[in-house]
């Protein structure tokens, strides 16, 4: 019990900062002797409360990302939706396999992130526009990315953050920390999507101990999370990304 509540306050404030808290919790449970379908949806039902807190603690910096989001949320949701469906309905493998390739490609992003964007900002104002347009083809790309997120999320979760802001750095003229907390509200949606249908559909192959101690975990964590998170400079937050990103390559691989 002690092990699986640690690993919960882990994976809060991993996910806070970064994303891929689920590679802390996931492989906790699993070695615990809990079947790799039950570890996942216990650990969506559990890290849903280090999500709200992780969330809250970053509320001042979704300010003024509204007209956004509001393409985004619906996309995160319906992703979330027909990703937990594919949990419930296919083999494990048949998904997790492209889970190392996305993974690769979202750090990518990462790092070059700033490139992407410097770019986008030199072509925007040769055209006239200001550097923080986001015109229709790239909010078209956005929400598509977005779907495209949540549906990996609501099957799996672990290492969504990295490819939500991996997307958004490619599209965004945001600054990281601005980018982490939509980063944040949206995983917190796309868990409480996934965690609401396994709930509904498969309530007695939960196991409601192991997800309570992650929430109880997840939460301290995510506060924690957001608090130091939130003081961190750019650079040192990319950093933390790529750092927490190789980290969870490495054991998907071995």
């Amino acid at each position: 019990m002690i092990v699986i509540a640690l690993a919960g306050f882990g994976a809060g404030a991993i996910n806070a900062l970064v994303g891929s808290g689920t590679l802390i919790t996931f492989p906790t449970l699993v070695a615990f002797g809990y079947p790799p379908v039950v570890a996942t949806m216990s650990n969506a039902v559990g890290l849903v409360a280090g999500g709200v807190s992780g969330t809250w603690g970053y509320r001042r910096e979704l300010r003024g990302q509204w007209d956004r989001l509001r393409w985004q949320i619906p996309a995160s949701l319906a992703g979330a939706g027909l990703g937990a469906w594919l949990l419930l309905h296919l083999p494990e493998k048949a998904f997790v396999t492209i889970v190392p390739v996305l993974l690769v490609l979202a750090l990518f992003l990462v790092v070059a992130g700033p490139r992407i964007q410097a770019w986008a900002r030199e072509r925007a104002e040769a055209q006239g526009r200001t550097a923080g347009h986001v015109g229709p083809g790239r909010m078209a790309a956005l929400t598509a990315g977005t779907f495209a997120v949540g549906v990996y999320g609501g099957y799996f979760t672990a290492a969504q953050g990295i490819l939500l802001v991996g997307v958004m750095g490619a599209l965004l003229p945001e600054s990281m920390q601005r980018m982490n907390a939509a980063k944040n509200l949206l995983s917190l949606l796309v868990n409480l999507v996934a965690a609401t249908a396994y709930t509904l559909v498969a309530f007695d192959r939960i196991s409601w101990a192991a997800a309570g101690l992650i929430a109880v975990g997840s939460l301290v964590g995510g506060t924690v999370g957001a608090r130091y998170g939130r003081r961190l400079s750019p650079n040192a937050l990319r950093g933390v990304i790529v750092a927490v990103g190789l980290i969870g390559l490495w054991r998907l691989l071995f």
